[in-house]
C-alpha cells in the first residue's frame, strides 16, 4: 500500500471507546466534528451508523468547489472499535456537473477506537490509494494532517 497516500492522527482522549463511537456513528453530530470545516450538516436525518453499506449524505463546502453534496458508503462498522465510510460526489449535485467524466471517489474516512490506561486512543485514517482518476488524485489531500489532528480535538471537546 502507498503510505504516501495516507495520514493518521492518533490521540488518547479520556472518555470510554462507546461514548466516542456513538458520536463518529452519527453523520447529524459531524460536522461539529470536522477538523477541516468542509463538512456542513447531513442532507437528510436518518439513524445512526449501524453496519458495512449503509449509505448518508452530507452537504459540504470548500472554496475551491464551492457548495456540493457527498454520498459517503460505510466501509468499516465494529460496534464500539472502528466506523468508517468512502464519500463520493453525489451525482445529483451542481459539483458533478463541473467534474465531468472524472471520478470523484477512492478515498475514506476511517476511525479505529482502543481502549487504553487513561482513556480510548481514537486513530482517525485519511486514505486515499483507492483514488484512480488521475485528475482527480491531483486534488488529494483534501483534509491536512493538523485538520485531522483538529477533528481528534474536536471530538474529545464533544465527549468531555
Amino acid at each position: 500500500m502507498d503510505t504516501t497516500k495516507k495520514l493518521q492522527a492518533t490521540k488518547v482522549i479520556d472518555a470510554p471507546a462507546r461514548d466516542i463511537f456513538a458520536l463518529l456513528s452519527d453523520p447529524s453530530r459531524h460536522s461539529e466534528l470536522d477538523g477541516a470545516g468542509m463538512v456542513r450538516g447531513v442532507a437528510s436525518d436518518g439513524p445512526p451508523i449501524s453496519g458495512i453499506g449503509q449509505v448518508f449524505t452530507m452537504e459540504m463546502h470548500a472554496d475551491d468547489l464551492g457548495d456540493y453534496r457527498m454520498v459517503n458508503s460505510v466501509t468499516a462498522f465494529v460496534p464500539g472499535a472502528r466506523v468508517g465510510w468512502a464519500p463520493k460526489v453525489d451525482p445529483t449535485c451542481e459539483l458533478a456537473d463541473k467534474l465531468g467524466d472524472m471520478e470523484a471517489s477512492g478515498h475514506t474516512f476511517t476511525y479505529d477506537l482502543r481502549e487504553v490506561e487513561g482513556g480510548t486512543e481514537v486513530t482517525s485514517t485519511y486514505d486515499w490509494t483507492g483514488v484512480k482518476d488521475e485528475q482527480f488524485e491531483q486534488m488529494f489531500p483534501r483534509v491536512s494532517q493538523a485538520q485531522l489532528e483538529g477533528t481528534l480535538d474536536r471530538i474529545e471537546s464533544s465527549v468531555a
